[in-house]
C-alpha cells in the first residue's frame, strides 16, 4: 500500500456513521446555501449601506448612484440565488426535484421586498450609529462608530437578518447571525425585535434570544444575557417551540455588564439594571436594580427631544 493510501482503512467505518436521510446529513441532490457566499453578501451590504466605508476608492456624489446600482444588482442576484437554495433544500412545498420555479419566484419576491424596505431600515441603522456616538464619550465621530464598533455592525446586519426571518426564509437568517456572532462576539437571534437607537457598548458576550423585544433608546453593556428559562415540553417530552420565552425591555432601559435577564418578563421604562444582576421577574419602570432587588426611584429622563431627533 502506498503512503498516500494508508488511511483508506478508516473510510468505511466513517462512512457508516452517515445514515441515509439522516437529520445531520447534508448528502442530498438538493444543494444548500454557501456560508462563504453569505459572508461575502454581508460585506456587500455594509458597503451598500455605508458607501465608501471599505476605503477601496474615494467616493463622491457623482458616482454614488452608480455605486449603489452596482451593489444592489450584485447583492440582489447573489442573495436571490442563496434564498432559492435555502427554500429548494428545505422544500416546504414538497415539490419534485425538477420543480424549481415556485422557489425561484419566492426568492425573487423576498429580495424585492427587502430592497423596498432598505431606505427605512437604513434610517434605523444610522440612528444606531448615532446612539453609539452619543452613548460613548470615547467615540470621536459617528463615522468611527460605523467603521469600528462591533455593536453597530451587529445591529446593521441584524436588521437585515430579522427581515428575512420574518419572511420565513429558512437557514439564511441564522447563518447571517452566526457569521456576525463570530465577527463581533455579539449573538443576536434573527427573531429578536429591536427598536430604534439601541447601543450595545463593547458588546463581547452579549446574547439576545429569539423572542426578545427591545424598545427604543436602550443601552446594553458587555456580557448581558437576554435569555430563556428552562424550555417547556409537551406530553411527549418534545420542546414547545414558538412561544414567547425571552424578556421585553421597554424604552430607555440600561443594562450594565454581565447582567442576566431570563424568561418572558418585562423591564419597565427608564429602569437601570446593575452589573451581574440576576433577574427572573418583572421589573417596574423608573427604578435601579442591584442584587436583583429594586432600590432607589430614579427620575424621569428628558427623552422627548431624543425621540424626535433624526440622524
Amino acid at each position: 500500500m502506498s503512503n498516500s493510501d494508508r488511511f483508506n482503512k478508516f473510510v468505511n467505518p466513517f462512512v457508516e456513521t452517515f445514515e441515509k436521510n439522516g437529520v445531520a446529513s447534508f448528502v442530498s441532490f438538493r444543494p444548500i446555501p454557501s456560508i462563504m457566499v453569505i459572508e461575502a453578501i454581508i460585506e456587500d451590504f455594509m458597503d451598500l449601506l455605508y458607501p465608501g466605508r471599505s476605503g477601496n476608492e474615494v467616493l463622491n456624489y457623482k458616482r454614488l448612484k452608480e455605486t449603489v446600482s452596482q451593489l444592489l444588482n450584485q447583492i440582489g442576484h447573489t442573495l436571490e440565488r442563496q434564498i432559492f437554495l435555502a427554500w429548494y433544500h428545505e422544500n416546504p412545498l414538497n415539490l419534485a426535484d425538477e420543480m424549481t420555479k415556485p422557489y425561484e419566484e419566492m426568492a425573487s419576491n423576498v429580495v424585492e421586498r427587502l430592497f423596498e424596505a432598505l431606505p427605512t431600515m437604513r434610517k434605523m441603522m444610522k440612528e444606531d450609529a448615532l446612539a453609539a456616538f452619543e452613548g460613548d464619550p470615547a467615540a470621536t465621530s459617528v463615522k468611527e462608530a460605523i467603521l469600528s464598533y462591533p455593536g453597530v455592525r451587529a445591529l446593521t446586519i441584524h436588521r437585515i437578518s430579522h427581515f428575512l426571518y420574518q419572511e420565513k426564509v429558512p437557514l439564511i437568517p441564522r447563518m447571517i447571525s452566526e457569521i456576525i456572532h463570530k465577527q463581533t462576539g455579539i449573538d443576536i437571534h434573527p427573531g429578536a425585535t429591536i427598536g430604534r437607537c439601541l447601543f450595545i457598548d463593547h458588546g463581547t458576550g452579549v446574547v439576545i434570544g429569539e423572542t426578545t423585544i427591545i424598545g427604543n433608546q436602550v443601552k446594553i453593556y458587555q456580557g448581558v444575557t437576554l435569555g430563556a428559562l428552562s424550555f417547556p415540553k409537551d406530553a411527549c417530552g418534545a420542546l414547545i417551540r414558538g412561544t414567547k420565552r425571552h424578556p421585553t425591555l421597554e424604552d430607555r432601559v440600561t443594562i450594565y455588564a454581565n447582567a442576566t435577564i431570563l424568561g418572558d418578563i418585562t423591564v419597565g421604562k427608564n429602569t437601570i439594571i446593575g452589573s451581574s444582576a440576576w433577574i427572573r421577574e418583572d421589573v417596574p419602570s423608573n427604578v435601579i436594580v442591584q442584587n436583583s432587588e429594586p432600590i432607589n426611584k430614579v427620575r424621569e429622563l428628558p427623552v422627548k427631544s431624543r425621540e424626535e431627533k433624526e440622524c
